[in-house]
């Protein structure tokens, strides 16, 4: 066996994870971006558009998903699953709590020019095997995540399968198949040289780490109590982990049902756990100097554990949607968006709305770029508001098409997924590579 293409493509990754660590602060490289806290250096994004106006481009999509888009650079990457041989799924949205079985025999990661909307290739993983979940969570809603030479993708069941930035296939994993009513939705991250994904929720849900450049398990944490929800308990997380650092330590933390739990990255060893009321969860932590909200709750976070916590009157609460914490603030997305002060959990926005700004249910999660806040409701309507305590609407966006992503900003542009096409709103003056608005470029695939 030669071993050298190996240990070239070894040091390649270890050269790469030093580089580009500097690189994220313009890129949107993974779920809600480089810190997986929808938080964003981004100044100069555009605050007013429609379905005509400071539309760069649009690329048709061939079915639902619920996937958000991640960029590096010019390129733009999103999963899909397609060719569905099986559509009961339908069905599966007249009750909430009922799954239904389907076949989307193809998983597909998309590679699309950020500057043209040119579709630059598309690879696919064929997974033929009847899949359950639910009709408002489409097969393939996992995020992908890039360290810019690579780009990892979980298709669910069909495993986590990594290419290089050219769509070259470098290695893929295969895991226990993952059955729950409701399906499954979370997202790599990646971790030094680790890509970490919650596999889960279903009777077994675990937390795996393989590295990043061979694919290789490194480590397995096997979360107890797991349940699919065909006896009628519903229980199971959503939920992406995220990274934070507490004193001169790295933590993994995540909720998980009725449990806010800590683990160590680099080995999967349990840190520490604390209650949580929750028996299901969508919503990611959040995290800002010290303490964690998850849900309606606030915990301030020690070496050891939980040092306090307490329960908030308004957060997300159960919601698919996460917030965002700045400035000692946590700002909540929605029908009633809030802006709850830290240090007394009021919500100082309250009095000031004194009519709602016209955003319905919202799945995706916000993001806060520069001075102000952007969150997408279900119908495609974004919501633009100032941050901070003072109540201000910048602009209210819509698309009018259906979508539970999230929104990605990078280098003044803003793509949004909806279930039929992936937009990319960005200023269309002649000063910033001009094009006609509303243009849907034709496209190509290797």
């Amino acid at each position: 066996m030669n071993r050298k293409p190996l240990i070239v493509l070894f040091v390649l990754c270890l050269v790469r994870f030093f580089a580009s660590n500097s690189a994220f602060g313009d890129n949107w490289p993974g779920w809600r971006g480089p810190t997986g806290q929808g938080l964003s250096n981004e100044s100069d994004l555009p605050v007013k558009w429609s379905k005509t106006d400071n539309v760069r481009w649009k690329v048709p999509l061939p079915h639902a998903g619920n996937s958000s888009p991640i960029i590096w650079g010019d390129r733009v990457f999103l999963t899909q699953a397609s060719e569905k041989t099986q559509r009961p799924l339908e069905n599966a949205r007249k009750d909430t709590s009922i799954g239904a079985w389907g076949v989307s025999e193809k998983r597909s990661l998309i590679c699309i020019q950020r500057t043209s909307g040119k579709i630059l290739w598309q690879r696919d993983v064929v997974y033929k095997e009847p899949e359950v979940t639910h009709g408002t969570n489409p097969f393939c809603s996992a995020t992908p995540v890039t360290d810019g030479e690579r780009v990892i993708a979980h298709h669910g069941s069909a495993g986590l399968v990594c290419y290089d930035i050219q769509g070259r296939l470098l290695w893929n994993y295969d895991h226990d198949k993952l059955h729950h009513i409701w399906g499954n939705a979370s997202s790599p991250i990646l971790y030094g040289d680790l890509v970490i994904i919650w596999c889960g929720p279903g009777d077994r849900q675990f937390l795996l780490a393989v590295d990043r450049c061979t694919g290789k398990k490194v480590w397995e944490h096997v979360e107890p109590d797991g349940n699919s929800g065909e006896s009628g308990k519903l229980l199971g997380t959503w939920a992406t982990p995220i990274i934070v650092r507490i004193g001169d330590q790295d933590q993994l933390i995540m909720p998980i049902p009725y449990k806010f739990k800590a683990f160590a990255p680099k080995t999967g060893r349990e840190l520490w756990a604390s209650d949580d009321r929750r028996s299901y969860v969508y919503g990611s932590a959040i995290f800002e100097d010290g303490v964690a909200v998850s849900g309606n709750t606030i915990y301030k976070l020690g070496l050891e554990g939980v040092v306090e916590q307490k329960r908030l009157r308004k957060g997300p609460g159960k919601g698919p949607h996460s917030g965002v914490l700045a400035g000692g603030y946590l700002y909540v997305g929605g029908v009633a968006p809030a802006c709850i002060e830290l240090a007394t959990g009021d919500d100082v926005w309250k009095a000031q709305i004194q009519q709602r700004p016209g955003t319905t249910e919202t799945w995706g999660s916000m993001v806060h770029a520069g001075d102000k806040l952007y969150f997408t409701d279900q119908r495609g309507a974004t919501l633009v508001l100032a941050a901070g305590p003072k109540y201000q609407v910048v602009g209210l966006n819509k698309l009018n098409e259906r979508t539970n992503a999230s929104i990605a900003v990078s280098q003044g542009d803003i793509l949004i997924r909806t279930w039929k096409q992936l937009w990319c709103i960005g200023k269309t003056s002649d000063e910033k590579d001009p094009k006609t608005p509303g243009v849907t470029p034709s496209g190509s695939q290797n």
